[in-house]
């Protein structure tokens, strides 16, 4: 190997040892790249002609990206939170909270809230959407108030949420069974081509306008000033409290979004298990994406990088027959290494 190679394969190494550890979308992309190669190898290639191949590995991607869209967009709205120094643990319950609103706006029995009104179809539609918004904005916009106006620290004011609103949804839904007009299941069913990829369109969507947001506006320039400094943000006259209350209103509007996607895509919803370790796997996409667990960095497009790796890795899991609560624990190991990398990243 002669003198020139030599320098091309360090200056290679060297650019790629820079690329890994100072920009986290590069190795986040890296890591999301192997996944998908390990997961193309699992399935396997034993098929009569490519195109038997290529539908199988299409139909596998999509079911992974519709059953995970919801949590998808949850994460979205994490990243924003943890980008000011705050976290969410109350996004589960918050799903169970607005997810009992809707069906309960639109059961067609003698109990449904808009069929008493005398209001169905289309109408019905806009109207539930509308109102679980609205529910979502103030469950999110209530846990922004207790941790600014009530300087309650965001940990403890989500782990309270997140008790409170579960329970109060459960009390008032104990033995009440709901049944949602088919039409409304098209919102998530509805099919293009011979695929339903409806919420898949609505994450790329919301992903699309939350980046512009972060990258493009004065919000999302006070969101990184708020979680890298609250002092000095305080001092160059950001209205830190307004800015905190916006991020966790947005977060329950975003929650609200899954609730409504996941009741349309499925027709019922578990008012008891919806949800649980929705949180986790928000808060994993995030960390996983390059998010600072510390404030003061995110990135959109790192987090939906992230939530596919933990969507692959769950399909994984679930392929090579890894029981359910061992799969909790990678999901565990891969928040406390992405915690790890970022300390090293600080240090170094």
């Amino acid at each position: 190997m002669d003198n020139a190679t030599l320098k091309n394969n360090r200056n290679f190494f060297e650019w790629f040892k820079y690329k890994w550890s100072d920009e986290p979308l590069f190795s986040t992309a890296i890591a999301l790249i192997i996944m998908i190669i390990l997961q193309t190898l699992v399935l396997g290639f034993d098929y009569d002609s490519f195109g038997s191949w290529f539908q199988s590995w299409t139909n596998n991607w999509i079911n992974i990206l519709r059953n995970n869209a919801g949590t998808g967009i949850v994460a979205l709205g994490m990243t924003f939170v943890i980008m000011t120094g705050g976290i969410d643990l109350a996004v589960g319950s918050t799903l169970v909270a607005t997810g009992a609103f809707s069906m309960l706006l639109l059961d067609t029995g003698t109990k449904g809230l808009l069929g008493m009104w005398g209001m169905t179809g289309i109408p019905a539609f806009i109207v539930t959407i509308i109102f679980v918004l609205l529910l979502g904005y103030l469950l999110g916009s209530l846990i922004g108030v207790t941790v600014t106006k009530g300087k309650v620290p965001p940990f403890i004011a989500t782990l309270g949420a997140m008790m409170i609103f579960r329970s109060v949804t459960q009390h008032f839904t104990q033995g009440y069974n709901t049944t949602i007009p088919i039409e409304f299941l098209q919102i998530a069913s509805f099919k293009i081509g011979n695929y339903m990829i409806m919420p898949i369109i609505y994450w790329a969507v919301i992903a699309y306008i939350l980046y512009y947001v972060s990258k493009r506006t004065t919000f999302g320039r006070q969101i990184i000033a708020v979680g890298s400094n609250e002092r000095a943000a305080r001092l160059s006259g950001v209205n830190v409290d307004k800015v905190k209350l916006r991020v966790y209103a947005l977060m329950g509007i975003l929650v609200s979004i899954a609730a409504i996607i996941q009741v349309s895509r499925i027709g019922s919803m578990d008012f008891s298990n919806a949800g649980r370790g929705m949180e986790m796997d928000a808060i994993a996409a995030a960390a996983v994406g390059g998010t600072s667990m510390m404030g003061g960095r995110g990135f959109i497009l790192g987090t939906v990088y992230g939530m596919l790796i933990i969507a692959v890795m769950n399909n994984l899991l679930n392929l090579f027959g890894v029981p359910p609560f061992l799969r909790e624990a990678f999901k565990g190991v891969i928040v406390i290494a992405a915690v790890l990398l970022q300390k090293k990243e600080k240090t170094s």
